[in-house]
């Protein structure tokens, strides 16, 4: 074009009539092109051809006078002079440009590309424009406990890990394997000409790099990883369907516990479900949809009930009962836990009201709820006014409402075991349960997970460490209670390991308060165990 527009700009000029006239200045317009799209270079060349091609221009062409020399030099000089001007001036302003472009797409503590570079490359690769590949896939990678890595060693080693990690990934993917920075703990890589059943084998050799120990600041440092990953075949998806798709695998794989997920429809459908279920909270609250359900707890010793686990249901559409598992999960990392907790605690206390002398009502608590002043004052209110009895009340806690500040937890405890509630440890043996708790917490019992109970008949050393648990308890004067018993041979080798008390679908699911009453009624006057 620029070569065109030379030659054009020559015809006109010496269709015009020469050089003595205004249009020579028309040879400006490739000059100024040139230097826009060559810069410093592409000015000078062709302000370079501008000139010679009017150097060799009659002054005017009718009467075939020619130019003096000084003329078409000081022309050559000016042409010269304002495309070198001009391109440097485009260069300067596109090197200026490419250096913010790239200061955007890097990450400033680790120097890896970031997640703009990431959205601008998925969505180069994914252009209809643009021969798409066979395949673009996404691997989201997260180090679920760089946590642990700050508050050891610092941010500096944090990103000096994730550089490291960084690399060690991109050697584990051949040919493209582009690694990017998209958030403190999390990395990306864009993979080309995959199939989803090669993901399987990239993840497991992805989880292996986790394993292995980094030298980061002379410490070696081992992470866990967690890893999403989704797949656009030729081109279907946009940049951010694929980004969002990968994410949603990386949720599942952190939720489920599981080392890698691959993105599947059915996490699209079970989000929205979920999302719209903790949108209907609050509603649902407010027009009593929400139940107490109550599964009966038996003193081994005797075969008595000794009361019952309240458990929240939630009566949904159509008087469809929607499992706890669909909403408390969510709900527990936000503000409607209390709420949600304030109608158990209430619904708890009136029903401990109608339920026989010594029977005990547990309710769950969440982190949250152990230091919320106003559930501390609901509890003395109805202890004060409304006549229901402390030792009627027991409160179960998991080791992640005390794991981080013990003195705090203790305290709050201590409070509640002021008032007269029982306190008790839920799902004793599992995670990170320490003697710990035991020796400088004020509670009350134990409930053995249910894990320990599947396998009693028919693994010896489950059985050797049920009977440990069940000593440790009560040397510590605690009540002991084993949970998910669904067999009588269960509930007989705990009777004779002198576990306390037992639940579990052998005896009986959770019962709406109706039902709970006329299974305690029939049990009590068979001996025997009503069908449910």
């Amino acid at each position: 074009m620029i070569v065109l527009l030379l030659s054009l700009g020559t015809g006109i000029v010496y269709a015009s009539g020469g050089t003595a006239y205004a249009y020579p200045y028309l040879m400006l317009i490739p000059v100024l092109l040139a230097a826009s799209w060559y810069g410093l270079p592409g000015g000078l060349v062709a302000a370079l051809a501008a000139g010679i091609a009017m150097a060799a221009m009659p002054l005017n062409v009718e009467l075939d006078i020619e130019q003096h020399y000084t003329n078409y030099l000081l022309r050559i000089a000016l042409y010269l002079l304002l495309g070198g001007v001009a391109g440097w001036l485009f260069q300067s302003r596109r090197q200026a440009f490419l250096a913010h472009r790239d200061l955007a797409r890097t990450d400033q503590h680790s120097g890896l590309a970031n997640q703009i570079a990431l959205r601008e490359d998925l969505h180069e690769l994914l252009s209809p424009l643009v021969s798409p590949a066979k395949t673009v896939g996404v691997i989201k990678v997260k180090i679920t406990d760089i946590a642990d890595v700050i508050e050891a060693l610092g941010f500096e080693a944090a990103d000096q890990l994730i550089v490291a990690m960084s690399q060690q990934l991109s050697q584990v993917v051949r040919g493209w394997g582009q690694v990017y920075r998209i958030s403190p703990d999390e990395l990306a890589l864009v993979v080309l000409d995959i199939e989803p059943s090669d993901l399987y084998a990239i993840s497991q050799r992805l989880l292996e790099v986790g394993e292995e120990s980094l030298p980061i600041h002379q410490v070696p440092v081992r992470v866990q990883l967690a890893i999403g990953s989704a797949i656009a075949d030729n081109g279907r998806k946009t940049m951010a369907e694929l980004l969002r798709e990968a994410r949603l695998a990386l949720l599942a794989s952190i939720r489920q516990r599981q080392g890698h997920m691959h993105f599947s429809p059915t996490f699209d459908q079970r989000s929205l479900e979920n999302f719209k279920l903790i949108g209907r909270v609050r509603e649902a609250l407010a027009e009593r949809e929400f139940e107490l359900h109550y599964q009966p707890k038996i003193r081994l010793a005797d075969g008595q009930v000794c009361g019952c686990e309240g458990l929240i249901r939630w009566r949904g559409d159509h008087g469809r009962l929607i499992p706890p598992g669909q909403f408390m999960p969510k709900v527990e990392n936000t503000s409607l836990i209390g709420p949600l907790t304030h109608f158990v605690t209430q619904a708890a206390g009136a029903f401990s009201l109608h339920t026989g002398i010594g029977s005990v009502i547990s309710i769950n608590l969440s982190a949250h709820n152990l230091y919320d002043e106003t559930f501390y004052e609901l509890l003395q209110e109805l202890i004060e006014n409304a006549s229901v009895k402390p030792d009627r009340l027991e409160v179960e806690l998991t080791e992640s409402a005390f794991i981080s500040d013990l003195g705090a937890a203790r305290a709050a405890i201590q409070r509640l075991r002021n008032l007269g509630i029982g306190v008790s440890i839920d799902d004793f043996g599992t995670g990170f349960s320490s003697f710990e708790y035991l020796q400088h917490l004020p509670i009350t019992g134990l409930k053995i997970d249910r894990a320990f109970v599947t396998h009693l008949s028919d693994d010896e050393q489950a059985l050797k460490l049920m009977a440990c648990m069940i000593d440790i308890g009560h040397a510590l004067d605690l009540v002991v209670t084993a949970e998910g018993v669904e067999t009588q041979q269960q509930a007989e080798i705990l009777r004779r390991l002198g576990c306390d008390q037992a639940q579990g679908f052998y005896y009986s699911p959770a019962l709406p308060a109706t039902e709970y009453h006329a299974w305690c009624q029939q049990y009590a006057a068979t001996g025997d165990l009503p069908q449910v």
